[in-house]
């Protein structure tokens, strides 16, 4: 019988404690103070602490209580307007917001026949700023307002519509949507809340000067305003020359709203027959007469210069000048200058300049001029002067000028002039082909592999005495710029040639290169034609790690339309001393040899 009035006792005095600062009371004169130094000044008076976050509560409005012996309840009450529930902790006061409230004053006032309107404030719930550029929108009427610098908003809506609900959006702030009476014009006055409780923990604490007035200059902040600082599709040069400020405005506050039509037409963006709320709509057929700023597309959208897309692309995509796309995009895409992709492709990218793609692509890739990938390359991609793929290429590159792989190229480079990738694992073909790294081939006159195979030799033979070679590229194939002069008072001759050639490594010390390359030979006289193709077979003994000895047999075809003999210049070759025999076309062939030193 004891027991439970015992727990009873224990229960009245929890709760008793539990109330003990906010049932204090105190005697205090607030009278258009400012919210800070009047919690300042019950802090001091009841001798406890406030903490709360300073998102919630606006430091500088002014506030007023009644005079006199007053509870703290009371006084935060009336101060704080009923909108924050206390929670007391040891010695400190905890104050927190309220769920955000929605007030509607209804005009009784009928509506015109066929639209009514509703117009309102919209306010920050935790300092009851008005908010400029927050988007109230009616998703089924595709109806969209932005608050002007009064946080003040009036929208039209339709009467055919027997439901209607409006949903207030604002960047950093979380979504509200309220119903509405249709075919009533009404009022609206609504809290946003911020989103995450932004803002620092305040905790006001009891001084012994709280007589002494807290001066602050009289600073009426400015409502939250959006700017429209965007990362998607606004965020482009083109687009965001083209796009009004209320536009990207309004996409980033609606960033989490998107909804889908049949169909839509627009005359130039914000001239669309989906009205404001254009850019968050995908359409199965768009039509944009000089240009469309739609959610995206699934199925075929056409315009006259451009297109801009925030989402998702399916399947043909056609402009004049452009097109961007937020989203990825399949199918086909023509842009008669440019197409711009700020994620990934698949398909077919056809522009009459450049393609740019932010994320992978696979498929063809065809452009005038350039085409760029920030990812992967799988497919195809051509170009008039460079194509450029930041990470790996699993296909294709062709270019007049320029292949770039800036990782890894496990495909074919073609290119009229240069070839670069920084780890090669397929064919390179241009006239000079770089590489960090290969385990591939390079085809070019000249092979540079910063990691690979990088020879210098100086070696003599038959026909010129004296000869250097440069030897750039892997084991697998080596690129050699030869140079040659046959040091003699009787029988000079210049000699200047490309070739290639492959290393078999037998041991650590020991390998076999053939080598084959084409010389054209100065003997004298300019105007005549003189050619020397040799393939040899040398054998490199290698004693140091950066020196080798090599030396071997060669087989030689001259091709020559001199007759006349030069004085000090060689005239027939390979001379008297060696056999030669007629192989094709008048030139003539020989066993020769070849022998000299390598360094590196």
């Amino acid at each position: 019988m004891f027991k439970p009035l015992i727990i009873f006792f224990f229960l009245l005095c929890s709760v008793a404690s539990q109330a003990q600062i906010l049932n204090k009371v105190v005697a205090v004169n607030i009278s258009g103070m400012p919210v800070e130094q009047a919690l300042r000044l019950i802090s001091n008076k009841g001798n406890f602490y406030f903490s709360y976050n300073s998102s919630i509560i606006n430091p500088i409005k002014k506030v007023s209580a009644p005079a006199g012996n007053t509870t703290v309840k009371q006084l935060l009450d009336a101060i704080l307007e009923n909108r924050y529930t206390y929670i007391e902790s040891n010695n400190y006061l905890i104050l927190r917001l309220l769920p955000a409230k929605i007030t509607i004053v209804t005009n009784a006032a009928v509506a015109e026949e066929k639209h009514y309107a509703v117009n309102g404030y919209v306010l920050d719930a935790n300092t009851n700023l008005r908010l400029q550029d927050a988007t109230i929108y009616e998703k089924k009427q595709l109806a969209s307002v932005l608050t002007n610098s009064d946080g003040y908003f009036k929208i039209r809506m339709k009467n055919r519509y027997k439901h209607a609900a409006l949903t207030i959006s604002k960047f950093m702030y979380e979504d509200t949507t309220v119903a509405v009476s249709p075919k009533l014009n009404q009022q609206l006055t609504i809290l946003l809340t911020p989103e995450n409780g932004r803002g620092e923990i305040v905790v006001i604490k009891p001084t012994d000067y709280y007589d002494i007035p807290l001066v602050k200059p009289e600073i009426i902040p400015e409502p939250l305003t959006l700017h429209a600082d965007t990362t998607g599709v606004e965020s482009t040069r083109r687009a965001g020359f083209l796009l009004t400020a209320g536009q990207k405005i309004r996409s980033l506050n609606l960033r989490n709203f998107f909804t889908s039509r049949p169909f839509q037409v627009s005359f130039t963006p914000g001239l669309s027959t989906q009205g404001k709320l254009s850019s968050q709509v995908s359409n199965n057929f768009s039509l944009n007469i000089l240009g469309g700023y739609t959610g995206g597309v699934r199925g075929l959208e056409l315009a006259g210069l451009f297109n801009i897309n925030k989402q998702e692309v399916k399947y043909t995509q056609v402009a004049g000048l452009f097109n961007i796309n937020g989203g990825n995009m399949t199918g086909v895409q023509v842009g008669g200058i440019n197409n711009t992709l700020l994620a990934a492709a698949t398909g077919v990218q056809v522009a009459g300049i450049s393609n740019i793609v932010r994320e992978r692509f696979a498929g063809v890739q065809v452009a005038g001029l350039y085409n760029h990938v920030s990812d992967t390359v799988s497919g195809i991609q051509v170009a008039g002067v460079s194509n450029f793929t930041k990470e790996k290429v699993g296909g294709v590159q062709i270019a007049g000028i320029g292949n770039l792989a800036n990782r890894e190229m496990d495909g074919v480079q073609i290119a009229g002039i240069f070839n670069y990738a920084k780890r090669l694992r397929g064919v390179q073909i241009g006239l000079i082909n770089i590489a960090d790294t290969s385990d591939g081939y390079s085809i070019g006159l000249l092979n540079i592999v910063f990691k690979g195979y990088h020879k210098l030799a100086i070696s003599s033979n038959e026909t010129t005495n004296i000869n250097a070679a440069f030897k750039t590229g892997n084991k697998k194939l080596y690129s050699i710029l030869t140079a040659g002069y046959n040091r003699s008072e009787f029988e000079k001759a210049f000699a200047l040639g490309y070739g290639i050639g492959r290393e078999f490594t037998l041991s650590k010390y020991f390998s076999i290169n053939p080598e084959l390359s084409s010389q054209y030979l100065y003997l004298g006289s300019v105007f005549d034609f003189n050619l020397l193709h040799k393939f040899q077979l040398d054998f490199h003994l290698r004693p140091l790690r950066r020196l080798a000895l090599f030396g071997g047999p060669s087989f030689n075809i001259h091709q020559s339309d001199q007759s006349v003999a030069i004085p000090g210049y060689k005239f027939k070759l390979p001379g008297e001393s060696r056999r030669s025999y007629p192989v094709f076309g008048g030139a003539e062939g020989w066993i020769g040899w070849n022998v000299g030193v390598a360094f590196f």
